[in-house]
């Protein structure tokens, strides 16, 4: 089917492009942009005017459970959760049952995607057999089959010969490693920040120096074995600026940030407990998060990631201390940024579309999406008017572990197009496209 958008707001840093155009899409393409464009026979017109029109926003970190807990989220409900939260791309990390540490587990990924069809799956190959990080996985079988990047994430890599062969081996392949940061003899037994928070709340802290000092390990093997780095969900100020120092250095070193880092701390732990604040690494302080938001403005966050991490409602509906650790995000992402950022003047819809829809695809070596010509037509179509109220009922995925329930936010994706397919149209999920 052919879709014709109407004075869209288009926004792409790549092209310097930010005027209102429309936008012809034929046979999965971009077929044509620019002012007034004629109708063809048989195109569905779309009226996109007050709305933003943006190369398809990726999520380079999440977790979707399939195959092996499939009773917290599946490929399909999560590629539901992804396209209702505007996504095109979502690049899945390895700690599934079995561990996806061989080609045969990326090939399931990405055939189930295809089968859902509703967005594009980017598997993550682990690091290590098992992610146990003693030997290394299969990661030029994983590259053959398709495999976009490599980590452990779940468990930092506490060997730091092992760490230096991972990073030495990858980089044989032009794919990144992205490090989840975490010294596991600093971090042991901590279920929270480790200062005011824990304190006050008498439980186990969780030192920032566990995640800062894995952080500044990981920037010192890049530098001896040139593979490019990825660091996972910065959490604290001094990791940020480890990032900043290494970039300066022209080292190959990238980081991404999750809204709740950003939006959240540690004094949102009350005495109610709510457990979907418990996430790993923990929220930290408030100066932490400010720091954060400076380092997306400044450059220094190449990425907004979710860390999509879906819970059954058994596992954090208890105590705190044996409750899992993670929170849903695919569903409150964008709204997020736009509310707490965009609407404040805090970020420009340029940056905004750098974070979560340029830099992820270069970072992970995929094809660029562009609005021009010729190009997929891999978009993201988005009312920055549109207030929603996040609540369980609100929630495709199948986990419903949100931090940000009972939240009010306003600016959301209305539709996404995949490989011309509409598989979002005003809001609802289209499974393998509109008809």
């Amino acid at each position: 089917m052919a879709y014709l958008l109407k004075a869209a707001h288009a926004i792409d840093p790549q092209l310097h492009l930010d005027d209102i155009c429309d936008v012809l899409i034929e046979d999965g393409e971009i077929a044509q942009i620019g002012k007034d464009l004629a109708t063809p026979k048989d195109a569905r017109v779309i009226d996109a005017a007050g709305k933003y029109l943006v190369p398809g926003l990726v999520d380079m970190h999440v977790h979707f459970r399939d195959p092996g807990f499939e009773y917290k989220e599946t490929i399909e409900t999560g590629s539901r959760a992804a396209v209702h939260g505007g996504f095109t791309d979502v690049a899945t990390m390895p700690n599934t049952n079995p561990v996806t540490d061989t080609g045969a587990e990326i090939r399931y990924q990405l055939d189930h995607g295809r089968e859902v069809g509703l967005v594009h799956i980017r598997p993550i190959g682990a690091l290590t057999k098992e992610s146990k990080g003693e030997t290394l996985a299969e990661i030029g079988d994983m590259v053959m089959e398709g495999a976009c990047a490599f980590s452990d994430d779940g468990h930092g890599v506490q060997s730091a010969g092992m760490m230096r062969t991972c990073m030495e081996y990858v980089s044989q392949f032009n794919r990144v490693v992205a490090a989840h940061c975490e010294v596991e003899s600093l971090s042991a037994n901590g279920v929270i920040n480790e200062g005011r928070a824990s304190t006050r709340l008498g439980m186990f802290g969780w030192p920032a120096l566990a995640e800062e000092l894995e952080i500044s390990r990981d920037i010192e093997l890049c530098r001896l074995t040139g593979c490019p780095l990825h660091i996972c969900h910065i959490s604290t100020a001094r990791g940020a600026d480890l990032v900043r120092q290494a970039k300066a250095e022209g080292l190959p070193v990238t980081a991404e940030v999750c809204p709740h880092h950003l939006f959240l701390n540690e004094e949102d732990i009350t005495t109610t407990y709510n457990t979907n604040l418990k996430m790993n690494p923990p929220l930290r302080t408030a100066d932490d998060a400010r720091a954060l938001q400076e380092a997306v403005v400044d450059g220094t966050i190449d990425c907004i990631v979710t860390d999509h991490a879906p819970h059954a409602a058994h596992e954090k509906d208890t105590e705190w201390e044996i409750a899992y650790f993670g929170t849903i995000g695919l569903e409150t992402s964008l709204p997020l940024m736009l509310t707490r950022m965009v609407a404040l003047n805090k970020l420009s819809w340029t940056r905004l579309v750098e974070l979560m829809a340029v830099n992820p695809r270069r970072i992970l070596r995929l094809e660029p999406i562009r609005l021009e010509a010729g190009c997929a037509a891999d978009l993201t179509l988005i009312d920055p008017n549109l207030k929603i109220d996040v609540t369980e009922d609100y929630f495709e995925s199948k986990s419903k572990n949100s931090a940000f329930i009972g939240e009010k936010l306003c600016g959301v994706a209305t539709d996404v197009f995949v490989g011309g397919r509409r598989t979002l149209a005003e809001g609802i999920v289209t499974p393998q496209g509109e008809k």
